[in-house]
């Protein structure tokens, strides 16, 4: 019975269900559930941004990320679900940041960019003809408001956290960042906490894995990526412990 009524209201992203749900907003949600882990933490020494990436050859550059977003000088992006609709609001939300930048004559917040792109992804949920974006975004950034992290999702909700993960790992990722989380954490001890969650939320740990990392520090308040070599350094005693754990 309940697979009719399902049946009966999921072709169209315009209809309701007796229930009140948008069945192919929840679809695109599970894609995202079924994406790569990506993190996002703040604290008073600034933001850092972290997501696993799975190389799916050995002929693809290792140099290039997919997940992880610069938006503007100061804020960053990471992404769980379908890579090319992530590609695709990442696009609009630089776009946005530079149409703020040269309206106001000053840096775009985080919370403008998130809302903007929240907005896209909301309209894409009314309209028939379309489908839902198969991602969610966390932006995190510092900028004249302080150090901020906002979560977008395919219905177009947008929200604000202290740390938050999304992707296959979130639950796992969450209850570390829950029992080890402080927002006078440093940016050092930040940068531990994410690797030390993302690593412990992975279930398989093989030579195709890898992770991408960027940090935003309030000193500077420009967006950074930690190189590929320091942050291998930077994982392997993890990894190391996980597998004799």
């Amino acid at each position: 019975m309940a697979l009719g009524i399902a049946g009966a209201y999921d072709r169209a992203i315009t209809v309701f269900s007796p229930q009140g749900r948008l069945y192919q907003v929840e679809y695109a949600l599970e894609t995202v559930r079924a994406g790569s882990t990506a993190i996002a933490i703040a604290c008073n020494e600034g933001c850092v941004l972290t997501v696993e990436e799975r190389m799916h050859t050995k002929l693809q550059n290792p140099a290039f990320s997919w997940k992880l977003f610069q938006i503007d000088e100061h804020i960053g992006a990471v992404a769980a679900g379908l890579n090319s609709d992530a590609r695709i609001l990442a696009d609009n939300a630089r776009i946005r940041a530079q149409v703020l930048r040269l309206s106001y004559d000053e840096e775009p917040t985080v919370e403008a960019v998130a809302r903007y792109i929240g907005d896209i992804m909301q309209m894409y949920t009314q309209h028939a003809g379309v489908r839902p974006f198969g991602t969610a975004i966390l932006f995190g950034g510092v900028d004249k408001t302080g150090v901020r992290v906002f979560y977008t999702e395919p219905s177009g909700m947008v929200l604000e956290y202290d740390a938050w993960a999304i992707g296959r790992g979130a639950e796992k990722v969450k209850d570390i960042l829950e029992a080890e989380y402080r927002r006078d954490l440093t940016l050092e001890e930040a940068i531990e906490l994410s690797l030390k969650a993302l690593v412990n939320s992975v279930e398989r740990l093989d030579e195709k894995w890898t992770a991408r990392m960027a940090t935003i520090p309030v000193s500077t308040r420009k967006y950074s990526m930690m190189p590929q070599e320091e942050l291998r350094k930077r994982l392997k005693p993890l990894i190391e412990a996980r597998e004799k754990g």
